[in-house]
């Protein structure tokens, strides 16, 4: 129903405009799958695809779609051409926007990715319940087991202190609570397991935070060293 008043539109405009320069004042922009929002040089407009739009001044701008579900970031830059030798805009602009990774899971509910863990909504985002194993140990056994997050992207999720688990061997399931985590930025945040044990060197391994989603599991050995006397 979308596309039919949509082609009565263009049909409505096109008999409206004397001749085919003005028509080309006038653009359509389309997205493959439609209704992503458009945006004209950063800026957002109530328009989604497909529609009709006005080119602002100058001889470049950018569109800029956005559909849940699909990659953010996707933009175009549209330049004046030669037409019959004058210079002007295309007609038409077409693009296809890419599922997002996380999106294309069947497991993972529509819009999951763009979710944030925060403490007014803790437990409830996708990415939050997700249960994976932790597993590590030592030799010898008895080293004291603590974590913290180490960000690559602290505007968004925070770097913390140590928090101590148990001691070694340590194994559990256990759901992520990390303040601001998403899947996309996830593969900037890293986990960091400390193991120390008195008379022994502390050692610390580091784990990313998406990987450790994508395989379900965290886990590791020390091989702890004695301190010299």
């Amino acid at each position: 129903m979308k596309k039919v008043l949509f082609i009565a539109l263009s049909v409505f405009c096109f008999l409206l405009l004397p001749d085919t320069a003005a028509a080309q004042k006038r653009i359509v922009i389309n997205s493959e799958p439609a209704g992503a929002d458009i945006y004209i040089n950063g800026i957002p407009t109530s328009l989604q695809t497909p529609a009709l739009i006005k080119p602002p001044r100058g001889k470049s701008f950018t569109v800029g779609f956005r559909k849940q579900g699909y990659e953010d970031g996707k933009q175009l830059v549209v330049k004046q051409k030669q037409f019959d030798g004058k210079k002007a805009f295309p007609t038409e602009i077409s693009c296809h926007l890419s599922p997002s990774v996380y999106s294309r899971d069947a497991g993972i509910p529509q819009g999951a990715a763009e979710q944030r863990v925060s403490r007014d909504n803790a437990g409830e985002t996708t990415l939050e319940q997700t249960i994976i194993r932790w597993y590590f140990d030592s030799e010898p056994r008895g080293a004291r087991i603590s974590w913290r997050v180490v960000s690559g992207c602290p505007a968004e999720v925070k770097n913390t202190n140590e928090n101590y688990l148990t001691s070694t061997p340590y194994e559990e399931t256990r759901s992520f609570n990390i303040i601001g985590l998403t899947y996309e930025n996830s593969r900037d945040v890293q986990i960091e397991i400390k193991a120390s044990k008195a008379g022994y060197l502390d050692q610390v391994k580091r784990f990313n935070v998406r990987q450790a989603i994508d395989q379900q599991e965290i886990s590791g050995f020390f091989e702890l060293v004695p301190r010299e006397e």
